[in-house]
């Protein structure tokens, strides 16, 4: 089922996620709402806290290419359960998107590599390692996991420039 997503400045989205500690039809049934709602809202990724859920779940699937009618694949989806960086080095700016901010991109500073170590919907433990894109995607909704949105990681002066468009947005 496709679920609303939270938009910022909604409060949840300052939540610091908590673990999960069942591997059940309930977390199974999060996942798959997840997913639908990542799909249909056109994203890369998803944490739970965005669809009002404050567990330590995120979803990533990163499609093939840039185009627009690129087929997401369901088997694809990184479904990551209580993630944890055991390494993060280098650095790197890319520009981020979020649905939780929509219609705004900003570059941003990541780091340029990161081992994660998570479980599966299952409880499984596994090991990830990347510098790509996915590396990046997956600092990003750590932060949610975290309480934090990426707008967080801007300049002062950036910060303030957005905060102003987005009220006048909001507004009309």
């Amino acid at each position: 089922m496709v679920k609303d997503i939270v938009v910022y400045p909604d409060k949840r989205l300052k939540t610091v996620s908590t673990e999960v500690t069942e591997f059940n039809e309930t977390l199974h049934t999060l996942l798959d709402d997840m997913y639908e709602t990542m799909v249909q809202k056109k994203g890369v990724g998803l944490a739970a806290i965005q669809v009002g859920v404050p567990k330590r779940v995120l979803i990533v699937n990163l499609p093939e290419s840039d185009a627009e009618d690129v087929e997401i694949i369901k088997e694809d989806t990184l479904e990551i359960i209580n993630p944890i960086f055991t390494n993060m080095e280098g650095s790197c700016k890319n520009q981020e998107g979020c649905l939780s901010v929509p219609g705004f991109y900003e570059d941003v500073e990541r780091f340029s590599h990161i081992v994660m170590e998570y479980q599966d919907r299952h409880g499984e433990k596994k090991v990830i390692e990347n510098q790509d894109f996915l590396a990046i995607a997956l600092q990003h909704e750590m932060d949610h996991l975290n309480g934090k949105v990426f707008i967080e990681k801007l300049s002062i002066l950036k910060r303030k420039k957005f905060e102003k468009e987005w009220k006048k947005r909001q507004k009309s």
